[in-house]
Order: structure tokens, then C-alpha cells, then sequence
């Protein structure tokens, strides 16, 4: 059905069952709604999926490469839409108009997509006729309309300060241990952290959470640890997958989501492994996650970083043909239940479905410490893996979601030690985890010099006043803060990457990367901790 909007001295033919008046816009209704401009945008915003997935403003005849290998695609984006080549997004899809203004489109729901072709900005959802957002006006003012949109429907994180956290990953990666986790709790024991939380490497196997032979004392007494030495515990866990190697994966393989011929439906490659979704509508799955969730608890961890949560919403059979973004928000709203009063962190997280169920969203892809991988951004065109430039960039561009939870832009660096970025890049960094108010780091003093250990202190205390000047610009205590430089794409080099990319998506390749990777971060850690 045809309607005319009037936004903002815009007239705009609209295709909805529905449409309404609303404060500063329209509201519209349908499983699929078509907005014919009477102009042609500028620009487009492109949302990405879940935390790692690319966000950012693309030329309206912009292509953005495909990344490489497709069989690490679910880690990236929603490989529902992965082959499209229109300016597209999940949720949200904007345009920038001649004069500057933004005209949005957004739904109210789950499950949905948005895309642009020519002057046609159009939007659908996979499960239903949901309510989509029609608002006009600046950047700022068009976001925070959504957002208020969404928190309506959805709820919001819990309020507070969002705390101060060291986390293991960046330094030691999966080689911790028990000795080497007991030596860093004693080197940040003073330190004004609020929180240590334990990353990958302390599990069994991925789906099977137990401690591993690093661990001999078990997790409880390494929570008990953690809280002597005046800290929040804190634990990594990626409950929605399990590898083939994992005995979830053998005892209950009824468990996995599966494609509509009955093979497991591919969560991507790591590990060494591949990785494979949990069906999270079964109620046999849903009461696993509790009791899981219920055991981190009883161990003594009240900060809980879960992560890879994507796998929850990947296409699939689901058990009771529930939708997939509803299925995933099932699942999270029981497992924030059975966490109870504990800190959740989400990554690697469908954005829009987490909103209400979750203190905190990694907002962009892992930092790294190195400004870039030219392998990942030249050759594979995928700038959802980690570095700092791909964090920076798709961060930036989602600091609109401010209001639903803390806004986690991931760690920040101060040490040289074992750090390829040089000093500009690193206050890039700490620069936007000041614009978000998170401050998390994984250097362990014992690396540090002093000026780097007495900069590391003065930033977990400082509280700078923060005021956005643009798009990319900031005021930070009055100084001039600009993002701009690493938000460009890098330009593919497009025959090479073919090839690499071919190479990248065979498992023998994957496997032998990832096992050469491993071996040398354990030889660099064992070597930083040798003599003890």
C-alpha cells in the first residue's frame, strides 16, 4: 500500500500494510516496506551483524569486496547476506542526504535487513511484519531517535559506571595457566582495576567447560584467588558452539543446528577445528546454558564475557522453527537469568537482539597489537578480524548505541614490549576507550616501563570530559581527538587475494596456521615467565 511522508520538508512515497505519524517521523508497518527518495543519497550506512562485522558510511556506487574464505564468513558477517552487493546492513540501513541531513530506516524487530538501490531504500524482515523507523534529521539526532525506539522495545543494559578490567587474552592468549595467572594477580594486585577476567585457554575443550591441566586446583580456587587479591573474578566461555573434538559435540550431536539436509550448519574455523552452533530453541540446550551459567556462578565468577555468541543466531532447522534472532534472544535472556546479578559482557554478538539482556557489547571487531594485518585487509578484504584500525573503525561508527549498554571498544595498549604499534596508534586507542568510558587493558606491569605503568595508572583514574565535534572528531578535556584516518578501507589487491584466499580456506591450512600460531605465543609466554 502506497503512502506519502512528509519528513522534514521531504516528501517520500513509502510501500507499507501501514503507516502513522510520529515524533519526528513516521512509523511504518510490514514484512516488507520500499521508500522511493526524491533525491540521490550521498552515502550509506552500513550496519554490520554482530560485534565484529563491518560498520561503516560506503560511498552509495561504493563495492565493498566480499571477504575471504567463505568458510570463516559466519565469524564476520550474517552469511545469509554475504553475497549481496547493494549498500546493506542488519536492522538499520541510513542515508546521507545533499545537505547533510540523515534519513533513516529501522526496524523495531528482529530478524530484519535493509538495503539501497539507485534512489530505493528498502527493508524486510525474515519472520513477519514488524514496525520500521522513519526519521530525518542530523546524524546525532537520527541515531539517538532509534535508539530510543529500541530501548522502548527492547530495555537497556543495567545503569552504573562500566568497571576497569584486565583481561588475560592480549598478553598470553590461550597459553595461561595457573602458575602464570597466580604470578599477573600478584604483579596487578593494587592496581585500580575492578575486575581480572580469565580468557580463552583455561577450558577442556570448546564446549566442554572445565578446567583444563593448566588449571590443577580447578576454576573455584582460581576465582577464590582472584577475590583475595581484591578483584571482581571474571571468566571467558563461548557457550553457543562446540568443536567435534569436545565430548558435547560426540554425546549429543542432536544438539547442533543443522542445515535443511541434516548436516551441522558451519560456525566458522578456529581452534584448529571447525566450529559448530548449538540449537538454541531445544529446551534440553536452553536448560544446558543455565546450568553452565549457574556453575560459573557457583565457581565465584561474577563477570561473565561470552563470547562467539553469534552462532546462536545463524540460519539453520531450528527444533521448533523458532526464528533465529528470537531463538538467540531466548537463549541469552535464559543465560543472563541463570548468571543472576553477575556483569555480562556480550561479543561476537548479534547487536539489536542483545539490547536489554546484556550490561555491556563489544561494539567492534578484537584489537591487536598491530595497527594492521595486510593479509586480512589487502588480500582477504576482511576487516572483521583483529587490529587496530579495523576496531577503530567499526567502533566509531556504532557509538550511537551508547544508551542500550556500556559500549566496549576492547583493551588498550601502553607496552612496547611485544607491541608492533607505535605510540600515535596506541593513543588512538585510549583515546576512543576515554570517548566510550570502558577501560580495559591485558599489559602486565611486569612489561612495562615506568612512564608506560605511570600512564596506564593515570588513564584507569582519569574521567575526561568527552563532546563529539563531528563525525569522526571529539573534544576530549579540550584537546582534539580525530578518527578519521583509520576509518578509509584499504584497497584490495584483488589477483593476489584470490589466491590467498583460496589457500585460507582450506582446513590443512587453517589448521597448520593455527598450530604454528599457538606454539609461538606459548614459546613467547614461556620465555616472559621462564624462572619461576
Amino acid at each position: 500500500m502506497a503512502h506519502h511522508c512528509e519528513l522534514d520538508g521531504i516528501t517520500i512515497e513509502a510501500q507499507a500494510d501501514e503507516a502513522a505519524a510520529v515524533a519526528n517521523g513516521m512509523m511504518l508497518r510490514g514484512r516488507e516496506v520500499t521508500l522511493e527518495l526524491p533525491f540521490a543519497p550521498v552515502r550509506f550506512y552500513r550496519h554490520g551483524w554482530q560485534s565484529w562485522s563491518l560498520t561503516t558510511w560506503q560511498g552509495t556506487g561504493e563495492r565493498i569486496p566480499r571477504s575471504k574464505p567463505a568458510l570463516l564468513l559466519p565469524m564476520q558477517t550474517d552469511p545469509r547476506y554475504a553475497r549481496d552487493d547493494r549498500p546493506n546492513g542488519s536492522w538499520v540501513g541510513a542515508v546521507e542526504l545533499p545537505d547533510g541531513r540523515i534519513l533513516l530506516l529501522a526496524s523495531i524487530g528482529l530478524e530484519t535487513h535493509v538495503a539501497l538501490e539507485g534512489n530505493r531504500l528498502s527493508g524486510w524482515c525474515e519472520a513477519g511484519p514488524v514496525k520500521w523507523l522513519v526519521t530525518v534529521g542530523t546524524e546525532s539526532e537520527a541515531f539517538n531517535r532509534y535508539a530510543s525506539a529500541i530501548q522502548s522495545a527492547l530495555g537497556r543494559g543495567r545503569a552504573g559506571d562500566p568497571p576497569r578490567v584486565w583481561c588475560s587474552w592480549y598478553s598470553l592468549h590461550a597459553a595461561i595457566g595457573e602458575r602464570i595467572l597466580h604470578r599477573v594477580i600478584g604483579q596487578v594486585t593494587g592496581m585500580p582495576f575492578e575486575v581480572f577476567q580469565v580468557d580463552d585457554g583455561w577450558q577442556a575443550r570448546i564446549g566442554d567447560w572445565e578446567a583444563n591441566d593448566k588449571f590443577p586446583s580447578g576454576m573455584e580456587a582460581l576465582a577464590a584467588r582472584i577475590r583475595d587479591a581484591g578483584f571482581v573474578p571474571g571468566l571467558w566461555l563461548a557457550p553457543l558452539l562446540a568443536v567435534p573434538s569436545s565430548r558435547l559435540h560426540r554425546e549429543h550431536p542432536e544438539w547442533l543446528l543443522r542445515d535443511g539436509k541434516g548436516k551441522p550448519v558451519p560456525a566458522g574455523f578456529n581452534w584448529g577445528e571447525p566450529l559448530h552452533a548449538l540449537d538454541d530453541a531445544r529446551p534440553e540446550v536452553l536448560a544446558w546454558l543455565a546450568s553452565l551459567m549457574r556453575k560459573v556462578r557457583a565457581w565465584g565468577f561474577s563477570y561473565a564475557k561470552l563470547d562467539f555468541l553469534y552462532a546462536g543466531a545463524l540460519p539453520g532447522v531450528r527444533g521448533n522453527g523458532m526464528p533465529r534472532e528470537a531463538a538467540y534472544r531466548n537463549a541469552l535472556r535464559v543465560m543472563r537469568e541463570a548468571l543472576g546479578d553477575a556483569y555480562l559482557l556480550a561479543c561476537g554478538a548479534p547487536v539489536v537482539p542483545s539490547v536489554g539482556l546484556c550490561d555491556a557489547l563489544r561494539v567492534g571487531p578484537d584489537v591487536a597489537a598491530a595497527r594492521d594485518v595486510p593479509r586480512d585487509s589487502r588480500l582477504l578484504a576482511n576487516h572483521a578480524t583483529p587490529g587496530a584500525r579495523n576496531a577503530v573503525r567499526t567502533t566509531v561508527h556504532r557509538l550511537w548505541l551508547d544508551p542500550l549498554f556500556h559500549v566496549d571498544p576492547d583493551v588498550v595498549y601502553f607496552r612496547t614490549h611485544r607491541c608492533g604499534m607505535h605510540s600515535a596508534e596506541k593513543g588512538l586507542l585510549r583515546d576512543l576507550a576515554s570517548v566510550c568510558g570502558f577501560r580495559a587493558t591485558s599489559d602486565i606491569p611486569g612489561w612495562l616501563e615506568p612512564q608506560e605503568r605511570a600512564d596506564l595508572l593515570a588513564f584507569l583514574a582519569s574521567r575526561p570530559r568527552v563532546r563529539r565535534t563531528g563525525r569522526y572528531t571529539f573534544a576530549v578535556d579540550g584537546r582534539p581527538v580525530d578518527f578519521s584516518a583509520a576509518v578509509p578501507l584499504p584497497a584490495p589487491m584483488r589477483l593476489a587475494g584470490a589466491l590467498v584466499g583460496w589457500l585460507a580456506g582450506r582446513r590443512w591450512v587453517l589448521r597448520l596456521f593455527d598450530r604454528l600460531q599457538r606454539r609461538s605465543l606459548a614459546r613467547m609466554v614461556q620465555e616472559d615467565f621462564s624462572g619461576s
